[in-house]
Formats: C-alpha cells, sequence, structure tokens
C-alpha cells in the first residue's frame, strides 16, 4: 500500500529525531558509495595515472620536473597569456553585461522570457560552436573581410569578444537574479535624503550586488581561464592558454612531462577559484534580505531607462544574435543547402563515415551521458541534503566540482592511457565517451536539484521511515514527486553539456564514430571553401539542437531566483 501525503505528515509531527539519525547517516553513506566509485575510476584514476607518467623519470616521480618546466620561457608566457586573457574577458565581460543585468532585473517589457532565452542560447552551445561562429564574423572570408577587409581572427579581440559572447549571460542570469530581489525602496530613500542617483547605487546597491557580482566574475574567470575550443580555432598558433597547450604538448609534441605539470598548474588555480567562489555564495546567502522579484520590475520611464534599453537591447543584437545569424548564413553560401547536402557524403579524407553520421553519434552519446550524469548526480544530491553534514560530506561536495578544474584534455588521454587493461579495458568500448561526457554533467546535476532537495521538509522523510519505508520507498514516495521538475531540468542541462563536450572527446571519439565538436574541428582544420562551409553546416546543426535543449528547458523550470 502508497504512502499517502496525510499520512506521512500526521507521523511526521510524532517521529523523533534521534530514531532516525544513525538510520539517515548510513542511507548517505550508502548513497555516496557509487558516485564516490564512479569518481575514484573515471576520473581520479585515469588523471593520476596520465600525471604520474608524465613526471616520471628512470621509473621514479620526480616532483622537481615542475621547476623544470616552469623556467621554459614559452611556458611562462602560456601562464602570463592564460591568466591575462581570463582577467581581460572577466572585467569586458562584466562591463558590457551589468547593464543587461540591470535591464532584466528591473525592467518589465513584452517578449521578456523571450529575450531571456536568447541571451542563454550562447552559454549551452559548445565552445566549437562559438569559435566557429566568430570565425564567421572575423575570420578570413567572413562578414567584416567580406565588408571592409578587416579581419581578427588570430588577434586576442577575437578571443576576447568570443568570451564575453559565451559568458554574457552568466553576469545578467547570476547579478540579475539577485538585482530583481533586491528593495529598491533602499535606493529610493537615500535619493530622497539627497544623493544622486549614483552616488545611491554606489553606496547601497552596490554593496548589495558584490557577492553576485563577485560569483559572477569568478564564473567567468573559471571559463575562460580554462578556455579550449574558442582558443583553439580563434587563436591559431599565436594564442595559447593552458587548456590549448595540455592538447599541443599531449597529441602533438608527445611531451607528457610538460603537459602533466601544466594539467597540476591548471587545477591548483582552479581549485582556488572555485574555493573563492564557494566563500562568496555562501556570504551572499547569508547576509542579505530578499523580496519578490515579481513586484520590483516596471516598464522603463524617461529618456535615460529607454536610452539604457535601447542599447542593451543593440548589445544583444550585435554580440549575441549576429554571431550566429552570420553562422547560419554561411553554412548556407551561395549554394543554399549545398554544404548541407555534402555532410552525406564520404570525402575518404578526415572522415570514415559521412560526416552527417556525427549527428546521430553525439544524440547517442549526450543520451547515454544524461543517463550516467542523472543517476550518479541524483544520488549524490540526495546524500547532500542535510545542511549540517561533516567535513567528510562536504569534502565529498568538493569532489563533485573537481571535473571543472581538471584539464578535460587530461582526463580524455587519461581514459586512453589507464582505461587499457582488464578488467578496465574499455579503449574500443562506445562507452568511454558517454563516461567522460557524463564527469562534466554531474556537477550540473547536483548544482541544479541540490537546492530543490534541501527544500523538500525533512519531518516527511523521517516520518515515512517510521511508518516503515525503505530508504528507496522514501525517495519516490517523498522527494521524487517534488524534484522532478528538477530532475528534468538537470537532465537537459547534462544534455546541452554532453553534446558539446570536446576536450575529451577529441582523444576518444574513434574515427568512424566522430561526435559534432569533433567533426567540426577536424572540418575547421582543413584547407577548401568546401570543408569550412560543412565546418559552418555541422555547427549550426549543434547550435539548433543545443537551442531546442534551451527552451525546453525554459519551459521546465520555474525561476524565481534568476540564477543557473
Amino acid at each position: 500500500m502508497d504512502l499517502t501525503r496525510t499520512e506521512v505528515t500526521r507521523a511526521g509531527k510524532q517521529a523523533g529525531k534521534p530514531a532516525g539519525t544513525v538510520r539517515g547517516s548510513a542511507a548517505r553513506l550508502g548513497l555516496m558509495a557509487v558516485p564516490v566509485a564512479f569518481f575514484a575510476v573515471f576520473f581520479a584514476y585515469p588523471v593520476a595515472a596520465i600525471v604520474a607518467r608524465g613526471l616520471e623519470v628512470d621509473g621514479v616521480c620526480r616532483l622537481g620536473r615542475i621547476g623544470d618546466v616552469l623556467a621554459q620561457s614559452d611556458v611562462r608566457h602560456v601562464l602570463w597569456f592564460t591568466t591575462w586573457q581570463a582577467l581581460a574577458s572577466t572585467a569586458l565581460t562584466l562591463l558590457v553585461a551589468l547593464p543587461g543585468a540591470y535591464v532584466f532585473a528591473r525592467f518589465d517589457f513584452p517578449g521578456k522570457q523571450v529575450l531571456r532565452a536568447v541571451v542563454t542560447v550562447p552559454f549551452v552551445l559548445p565552445t566549437v560552436v562559438v569559435g566557429t561562429a566568430f570565425l564567421a564574423l572575423v575570420g578570413r572570408g567572413g562578414l567584416l573581410d567580406d565588408l571592409w577587409g578587416l579581419r581578427l581572427d588570430t588577434t586576442v579581440w577575437a578571443i576576447l569578444l568570443a568570451h564575453v559572447f559565451f559568458n554574457y549571460a552568466v553576469v545578467v542570469r547570476t547579478v540579475g537574479g539577485l538585482w530583481a530581489q533586491l528593495d529598491p525602496r533602499q535606493e529610493e530613500a537615500a535619493r530622497m535624503l539627497g544623493a544622486s542617483r549614483l552616488r545611491a547605487w554606489r553606496q547601497v546597491t552596490l554593496p548589495a550586488l558584490a557577492p553576485a557580482v563577485a560569483a559572477a566574475a569568478l564564473m567567468v574567470f573559471l571559463f575562460t581561464f580554462t578556455s579550449f575550443g574558442v582558443v583553439q580555432i580563434l587563436g591559431g598558433p599565436t594564442f595559447s592558454t593552458l587548456e590549448v597547450e595540455i592538447y599541443r604538448q599531449t597529441s602533438q609534441v608527445f611531451d607528457l612531462s610538460t603537459a602533466a605539470v601544466l594539467t597540476l598548474i591548471q587545477f591548483a588555480a582552479v581549485a582556488a577559484v572555485l574555493a573563492v567562489h564557494a566563500w562568496t555564495v555562501r556570504r551572499r546567502e547569508s547576509a542579505l534580505r530578499l523580496v519578490d522579484a515579481a513586484t520590483t520590475a516596471r516598464r522603463p520611464r524617461g529618456a535615460g531607462q529607454w536610452t539604457l534599453f535601447a542599447g542593451v537591447l543593440g548589445t544583444v543584437a550585435v554580440l549575441l544574435v549576429l554571431p550566429l545569424a552570420v553562422l547560419v548564413q554561411r553554412s548556407l553560401g551561395a549554394s543554399g543547402f549545398g554544404y548541407y547536402r555534402a555532410l552525406t557524403r564520404e570525402d575518404g579524407g578526415a572522415f570514415l563515415v559521412p560526416p552527417i553520421e556525427a549527428i546521430g553519434n553525439s544524440l547517442q552519446y549526450a543520451v547515454a551521458a544524461t543517463a550516467i550524469a542523472v543517476v550518479i548526480g541524483a544520488l549524490a544530491a540526495t546524500a547532500l541534503t542535510r545542511r549540517d553534514a561533516g567535513r567528510f560530506v562536504r569534502g565529498f561536495d568538493a569532489l563533485l566540482m573537481l571535473p571543472l578544474g581538471v584539464s578535460a584534455v587530461t582526463v580524455g588521454f587519461g581514459f586512453l592511457i589507464a582505461l587499457d587493461e582488464p578488467p578496465l579495458d574499455l579503449r574500443s568500448s562506445w562507452i568511454l565517451v558517454p563516461l567522460a561526457q557524463a564527469l562534466v554533467g554531474v556537477p550540473f546535476v547536483v548544482r541544479t536539484m541540490l537546492p530543490v532537495l534541501r527544500a523538500v521538509d525533512g519531518r516527511l522523510r523521517e516520518a515515512a521511515a517510521v511508518l516503515g519505508a525503505s530508504p528507496w520507498r522514501v525517495w519516490r514516495e517523498v522527494d521524487l514527486p517534488m524534484v522532478r521538475r528538477a530532475l528534468l531540468v538537470a537532465a537537459g542541462f547534462a544534455f546541452a553539456v554532453s553534446l558539446g563536450e570536446f576536450g575529451a572527446t577529441v582523444f576518444i571519439a574513434r574515427p568512424d564514430n566522430p561526435t559534432l565538436p569533433v567533426a567540426v574541428a577536424r572540418l575547421l582544420g582543413r584547407p577548401g571553401d568546401m570543408n569550412y562551409g560543412q565546418a559552418m553546416a555541422l555547427s549550426t546543426i549543434l547550435m539548433l539542437v543545443c537551442a531546442v535543449a534551451l527552451v525546453v528547458l525554459e519551459r521546465l523550470r520555474t525561476d524565481r531566483s534568476g540564477e543557473f
């Protein structure tokens, strides 16, 4: 007989907290076992294997090799450029996106939800598509080249603009979400006391927004510091980030020692960024009193607000919509759908199969990766539900974020090095690609589901346990009905992330089963207008698939905070 909500609620009032503590702790440890095993086997082991092999000299691990690598001038140049371009990209993104955050937070206008979805589309696009879109805009034969003979590819400005394009939504959704919930009467009171509009904003609103701005800036810095696809396509041989250099040292120079050192450096830097980001998020959650976001938005008033609104619309049109429109236009070319038809033919060069088969491969891999990520992520989020968890559980939370701090190139190559012996000889298995993609999808699943799971009244779970329900039945009868929507949103994010994963997949995708990002990169690496046009066509297809996934997400999620 199924548990009814009335029975659970009645029993919850009688349930004693100590009775379920031991059982709950044991259940949490059981839930953690599967994600811990998954990360140990498919993340820690491959990464440790490739790093250890890179630092090994005459059979002995030599940590002194780190100093030798750092002494190289070209490595120091890569470190400097990686840090410099990440800081510049972050500053430029904040400068361009903060007005947009204000417009979405304070203004109410027709089509606001549609425009919000348009703004978010670049963030869910694979970096290969972003790089290709800007190549169509500022590269050889691009729109600017055709109109004014201006080329920005292989310049740092192309990289910076592409990073702003990719991260614009991070600032708008993170800062704008909090801005919409700040009580505007506080700033109005300061103006009534004689403060100018700028001074009131600087002394009242900005301090309240500072944690959200810091969190958004750290996220943008993280994404640009580890940038791979954008720099690989737009930077050419001139510019190289740590991620690109790790790929070059691994696949072209075959210098595992230098690649291992660069991996450790990137991991240490990103771990520090994640630690600071976690601190800023906790500070924001505990220090602010918010109001309902629905009560703060209104129609623009006055010439200044309408000018700001028009400026933001123009920025969105030029910076976000134009590159995607040019991408679609270049994919059509002068012959209409000729490039798309060419995708159905074998060329005997970069592909062993027609490039069009990459679409089916990517969808199959993404579905499998999504299933893995949802199972692992749901178990992990359930284990992390309680806020009073000890250090061990908080360490487990940090473990789930580690794939965001380790080079995807290292993970992919580590798969080939470590998973080559029974019982884990998976190099020839199709499951290798979904496993690598799932590693990146799990953090998104956890961060999507965890806030909703923590909002469930714990007394309901205790009551179900008192009535004799097993942990699995408690999840099915109590948690699942409340988090079903969040679970679907998490699956959508995992699908989009898996579909666009490139850093690890480029190593492990078989030549006869390429994914869409890998196929695009291969086509761009070959000369000729036909290869260029086919790359644009595949990128357009990948963009459309991601956009459809985003539309589904926007319809599913109940957006109250405006954050990711």
